[in-house]
């Protein structure tokens, strides 16, 4: 079955490889159970802003180093030039669309190429609003050169305002903030955080940095100010002393991508910033949710013989973490459903949780993850799937849904 946008510029040639092609059994699915009827916004999705690196490095502020970049990316590779590391992401060539997607036929170039892939998965998927992350650039949190980050961090999301996002309004994203360098953090919010598109800031996690550091404290009363969310993306470190001692990818990713966020939300709650930003919205991004329950419960137990250390909580640990956002992604499909929907009663799931694909990645989640899960109903399922996801960033969505209600106040999103 071939689906056809009703985008002209988006209708690719289907000889070789063709993204929708290689998702038509995704569409399938999203046909079956009518989604095209059902709001969806995807959190969580990558580009491989390495596609256009060049352009990319342009953008780049300080000249030494735009020159250094641009050697290095001549003589070594990209993965030099933004600190990668080991890792078996693609499945040992398994998941073709990592290299497929390079070849593919695509009537635009450069910025316009990324949007012409977007778009061409989102149909597949029933997708109407996506949020767009880097991917390779996920690890600079770990460059032992902060200015790296912080310049790699400008030229990426002026790139992403100037050429990207102008390109189709269903495209939105959360720009990467550099927060090894506190002030460029807080003068990237300020610059960036009317720009159309943008509906929130998101802070890799794998960093070593504390999110309780006084630093940031003018950085997060801004985002609550302009009423903008802050998200935390996970990822792994498999050099980190104690991920070092795992022999196997799969240990480094299960656990990785969980650790530095687990770590993150547990000083964020302990140490009093919900009280202090009372109005500011959190989300934990690619961490999945089993790992939330466990949280709450370690540090509910904790809190109630130590509370004389966490004297800015009025309240259970448990529930600030109840009034945080998570993404479905990778939602754990384990074989006792029972665990599953326990976990989406404890974070109450029809109004905190966000549904997210992390498409291409091999482990992506289809909107049928959860459209057919059996414990929810079919509001709950609107919920997660899109309805979160509009209240939380305010988004104007009648252009795709013009009967749908819509937030009273949206900023330029």
């Amino acid at each position: 079955m071939e689906f056809r946008s009703s985008a002209p510029e988006y209708n690719m040639p289907m000889d070789g490889f063709d993204t929708r092609r290689h998702l038509s059994n995704a569409r399938k699915q999203a046909v079956d159970r009518g989604l095209d009827d059902v709001l969806i916004v995807d959190v969580d999705c990558h580009h491989y802003e390495t596609d256009n690196i060049v352009q990319v490095l342009e953008y780049v502020e300080n000249e030494p180093l735009k020159q250094v970049m641009m050697n290095t990316l001549k003589t070594k590779s990209v993965s030099a030039l933004l600190y990668d590391q080991p890792g078996y992401q693609d499945l040992g060539g398994r998941v073709t669309r990592y290299f497929g997607r390079k070849t593919e036929k695509t009537v635009g170039v450069g910025a316009a190429r990324d949007a012409e892939q977007a778009m061409s998965w989102m149909d597949s998927l029933s997708v109407d609003y996506a949020c767009l992350f880097p991917t390779p650039m996920l690890f600079l949190g770990l460059h032992p050169q902060a200015e790296v980050e912080t310049q790699m961090a400008k030229a990426y999301n002026r790139w992403m305002i100037e050429r990207l996002m102008p390109l189709d309004s269903r495209i939105k994203t959360m720009l990467y903030l550099p927060f090894n360098d506190p002030e460029a953090t807080y003068q990237m919010i300020k610059e960036y955080g009317g720009r159309k598109g943008v509906i929130g800031f998101m802070v890799v996690s794998t960093r070593y940095k504390g999110v309780y550091d006084n630093a940031y404290m003018k950085s997060y009363r801004l985002l609550e100010e302009m009423g903008l969310p802050l998200a935390f993306h996970g990822s792994y470190n498999w050099t980190d002393q104690m991920m070092a001692t795992t022999n196997r990818f799969i240990t480094a990713h299960a656990l990785g991508f969980t650790f530095f966020n687990a770590v993150h939300c547990a000083n964020w709650v302990v140490n009093g910033l919900p009280e202090r930003f009372p109005k500011l919205k959190v989300i934990w991004i690619e961490s999945g949710i089993a790992w939330v329950p466990w949280l709450m419960q370690r540090l509910d137990n904790d809190y109630r013989m130590r509370t004389s250390e966490c004297p800015a909580l009025k309240k259970l640990p448990s529930d600030y973490m109840r009034d945080m956002f998570y993404t479905t992604q990778p939602m754990e499909m384990v074989n006792n459903m029972e665990a599953l929907e326990l976990t989406f009663k404890m974070i109450d799931a029809k109004t905190q949780l966000l549904y997210s694909s992390d498409y291409p990645h091999w482990d992506m989640d289809l909107p049928s993850t959860i459209w057919d899960l059996p414990f929810l109903d079919e509001q709950a399922k609107r919920n997660i799937l899109g309805l979160n996801a509009q209240r939380l960033f305010n988004i104007d969505t009648s252009e795709r849904f013009p009967n749908h209600p819509q937030p009273p106040h949206w900023h330029n999103s």
